[in-house]
């Protein structure tokens, strides 16, 4: 690819892809000032105003295009908006473009554009931002044999005032920045003689971001305004010796003075002609002020930079196609996704069908846990994946009924040793006490709690023994936290469910008024969902409030066990035998019996059956007509984004083109 084709390229693409892909260009950059405009001017041609520093208020890129067709100059001025700006004001900045007879033009055209970005001290404007962060993009096509693309950047600012505040300072500073922060950017960092180059803020961008050099050509700008005697510092940035070293190291050039521009802007021969003879008087003679020639001077800085311009755009050629080619898949599945227009009630039916299809099978996929279908797209993110979301949830559920279902700390039921918590001090609890003195304490806890129910079941049995009531009213005191965990856990598996939902309807369209059409029109059978599972919820808690009652052979193993454990004291122990040997592995029963319960009656059967159904092609032929125009009417933003996309999309074909 020739810079030539990239000149047409940026042009082309200019003001349509300008947020989305970055094109090799070379960016002049430094303090207020500085030589930028004289610099500007050598290297394109380009008389640009100095008076008043017009030129410095907003960025201006200039794409040079050379075409052996044209005898005269084209030059067309246009604006591309920021990125930030509102729908209103991009259609009024982009509205603006002018055809230029000549560059005498210019200095008009600039202050038209200040007052239309809405800069301050343009036209009647007295108040707004200094500085803009659109751009004025200028383009020439003729016959010189220059191709280029070159960005003229505001001065830093060295210090806030009265016409420059602190955020002026940062938006300068920010513009700057993000121009010369792209790997595809070539920086010319002016720098005038004068001044020490370790105290650039420009030298000190450009290092931190291009730490390698690669990118970085200092340009030292007025060495004609040096003090005499300090000619071998400029001497030695020529050769590159001075104590900041740029591995393209630096160019000098001689900005013309204001006395040879009384008549008008220099030529490229006149001006090459004036630097010639500043660099041959006798203080550039001296042995410790010899100069690097090919350093010296517009012309050698301008072949330079294009010839490096040249070698830098076939380095990133690849690296630009390939971001075209993703730009333009980008774009068609976009426009896939908004579908074709809608313009009349069969045209939006169709396309609500095509959407029922998508979420039906989309849905399905996350239900099943089959999430490799759609490769990296809807389930890559981890929160899309309904099944496995739904499975971690009920895990942490079971093993909070296992850790928090006994309302009595000593009937916890802990089937994993991970489950066991490290035992904590409580509140006065000596840290000093032994295990043996705590496990005394939990069994006289347990024992006073067992009495406490024991006494208030009395009835006509012998002392010492049980009756039914004693086991039922222990069994419903330890249940007791059951039915707040499950409710909990209801709650957060329909949340997750609900937030699946959403996040499908917004992958199947881009749309957001049918994104929310979508969900209002789901809102209510989603809802139901969650009322029927709080009423399953609340019928297995009345069965767990009715008499303890298993036939699991879970239950008389476990009973067996305790027998076998070494209860001797008969008289003694029946209390604890009757809660710990026969109580304890009724809970574990009915603990697993409710947990799985509420996994298959309520969560599968409530929550997550038929969700396929929610939104189903099925529906589709029943809707109304005015209901289908509720749903997929085709909104004004639709419209103006798919012919948006669809420019955007013939741009980069034609960007293709252009370069393969």
């Amino acid at each position: 690819m020739t810079a030539n084709s990239l000149a047409t390229l940026t042009q082309e693409t200019t003001n349509r892809v300008g947020d989305h892909i970055s094109l090799p260009q070379l960016v002049v950059c430094g303090d207020q000032s500085a030589g930028k405009s004289s610099v500007l001017e050598g290297i394109t041609q380009i008389p640009f105003p100095r008076a008043d520093g017009v030129c410095t208020k907003f960025a201006t890129e200039i794409t040079l295009t050379h075409s052996n067709t044209h005898q005269t100059a084209e030059i067309t001025a246009t604006i591309i908006p920021h990125s930030r700006r509102s729908d209103e004001d991009k259609v009024k900045l982009s509205a603006f473009k002018r055809r230029l007879k000549d560059y005498d033009e210019l200095p008009g055209i600039i202050k038209q554009v200040g007052e239309i970005m809405g800069l301050r001290g343009y036209g009647e404007n007295t108040s707004g931002p200094a500085f803009g962060e659109d751009v004025l993009s200028i383009h020439e096509v003729s016959n010189k044999g220059r191709h280029l693309t070159v960005v003229d950047l505001p001065g830093l600012i060295a210090v806030s005032g009265d016409d420059q505040t602190e955020d002026d300072v940062d938006i300068v500073a920010g513009l700057v920045k993000r121009y010369i922060e792209s790997s595809r950017t070539i920086i010319a960092a002016i720098i005038q003689a004068g001044n020490d180059t370790a105290t650039q803020k420009i030298i000190n961008m450009a290092q931190k971001v291009d730490p390698t050099g690669d990118r970085t050509v200092g340009v030292v700008t007025k060495p004609d305004l040096i003090n005499e005697g300090t000619e071998s510092r400029v001497a030695k940035l020529s050769t590159n010796e001075d104590t900041i070293k740029l591995k393209r190291g630096y160019f000098i050039v001689r900005n013309p003075a204001p006395k040879d521009l009384k008549g008008g802007a220099l030529d490229a021969t006149e001006r090459a002609r004036q630097e010639a003879g500043f660099f041959a008087e006798a203080r550039w003679q001296q042995p410790d002020a010899q100069l690097n020639k090919a350093r010296v001077g517009m012309p050698n800085l301008f072949k330079y930079l294009q010839d490096y311009l040249e070698e830098h755009i076939e380095r990133e050629l690849p690296k630009v196609l390939l971001e075209i080619r993703r730009l333009l898949r980008k774009a068609d599945e976009s426009l896939g996704l908004f579908g074709p227009e809608r313009h009349e009630v069969v045209d939006m039916r169709a396309y609500l069908t095509d959407l029922s299809l998508k979420y039906r099978d989309i849905c399905r996929y996350g239900l099943k846990g089959t999430y490799e279908v759609l490769g990296d797209s809807f389930f890559k993110k981890d929160e899309n994946r309904l099944r496995a979301q739904v499975q971690s949830l009920n895990d942490q559920f079971a093993k909070k009924m296992r850790l928090s279902g006994a309302k009595r700390k000593y009937f916890a039921i802990y089937e994993d040793e991970n489950d066991v918590p490290e035992h904590q001090d409580t509140p006065g609890e000596s840290v000093m006490e032994t295990e043996e003195e705590k496990e005394q304490k939990e069994k006289e806890e347990q024992e006073e709690a067992q009495a406490w129910i024991y006494l208030r079941t009395r009835g006509c049995e012998l002392l010492g023994s049980t009756n039914s009531d004693f086991l039922t009213e222990l069994y419903h005191e330890q249940c007791s936290p059951w039915l707040d965990i499950a409710e909990s856990h209801v709650e957060r598996v329909y949340n997750h469910t609900n937030f699946f939902v959403q996040k499908l309807f917004a992958f199947i369209t881009p749309e957001r008024k049918i994104q929310r059409s979508l969900s209002k029109e789901t809102e209510g059978s989603l809802r139901a969902r969650l009322d029927e599972a709080k009423l399953e919820i609340k019928k297995l808690w009345e069965d767990e409030k009715s008499l303890p009652m298993t036939y699991n052979h879970y239950y008389s193993d476990n009973v067996q066990k305790a027998r076998r454990g070494g209860v001797q004291e008969i008289f003694r122990d029946i209390l604890q035998n009757a809660t710990n040997g026969f109580f304890d592995a009724d809970v574990v029963v009915a603990l697993k019996t409710f947990v799985d319960n509420v996994c298959r009656q309520v969560i599968e059967r409530h929550i997550l059956r038929d969700l396929t159904d929610l939104f189903s092609p099925v529906q589709i032929p029943g809707y109304s007509d005015e209901k289908v125009k509720t749903l997929a009417a085709e909104s004004e933003e639709t419209h103006q984004r798919r012919e948006e996309l669809q420019r955007l999309k013939e741009t980069l074909e034609s960007g293709l083109k252009i370069l393969v």
